[in-house]
């Protein structure tokens, strides 16, 4: 290969590499426009909020959870090894089951709505050519200090999706990867674990 095809090579894959790049979204701009999206929504709807679970379970779900990537979430609070032992029907089961889970912890946490703000700081490092990252950000309240809570995102293709959330330091996955872990320690199959998990998201509110 003679030295000019070289630096065409070099300079072409300079090229491709920087165009994906800069097409890469901003995950910034995705959380603030759903955050935006859903405060608006909330602070719209506050006379439905108040025991309308079914109202704020909509919301999440048309608002947040497209923005959510349930699987890898399933697939890490479940285990690597149960997660690969389990059938693909205990797999679709559990998702669901932990997708509701999710989806009705953080409705329950809107059920205290009041007019809240949201306040995002910059991303160390920014984010291109990055395939995870963290997103900090503060819940401004009008009654009381600002909570920190933390998003961890993922690249899926050319789509930032959240895969955990902390809040005043305390990890989501990690909070429920400990509880199923106990679980299945204790001799409870996956299946136990499903059922457990489907008969406490029927009482929870």
């Amino acid at each position: 290969m003679t030295k000019l095809k070289r630096f065409i090579i070099v300079i072409m894959s300079c090229f491709i590499l920087s165009t994906a790049f800069a097409q890469t979204p901003d995950p910034m701009i995705m959380l603030k426009q759903t955050t935006d999206q859903l405060l608006a929504t909330l602070k719209a709807n506050q006379a439905k909020l108040k025991g309308n679970p079914t109202f704020i379970y909509n919301i999440v779900n048309q608002l947040l959870l497209p923005h959510v990537n349930v699987q890898v979430m399933s697939m890490s609070v479940l285990g690597r090894t149960a997660w690969n032992q389990a059938t693909p029907a205990q797999r679709t089961a559990f998702t669901k089951a932990f997708t509701t889970t999710v989806v009705k912890t953080y409705s329950s946490a809107l059920n205290a709505f009041t007019n809240e703000t949201i306040k995002f700081f910059p991303i160390r490092g920014g984010y291109q050519g990055k395939q995870v990252l963290q997103v900090n950000s503060q819940v401004i309240r009008p009654d009381g200090p600002p909570v920190p809570i933390s998003y961890s995102l993922v690249l899926q293709g050319s789509i930032w999706q959240v895969y955990d959330l902390s809040v005043e330091g305390i990890s989501l996955l990690q909070s429920f990867r400990s509880q199923f872990s106990s679980q299945l320690a204790q001799g409870q199959t996956i299946a136990q674990v499903i059922t457990d998990l489907q008969q406490h998201n029927a009482k929870m509110k």
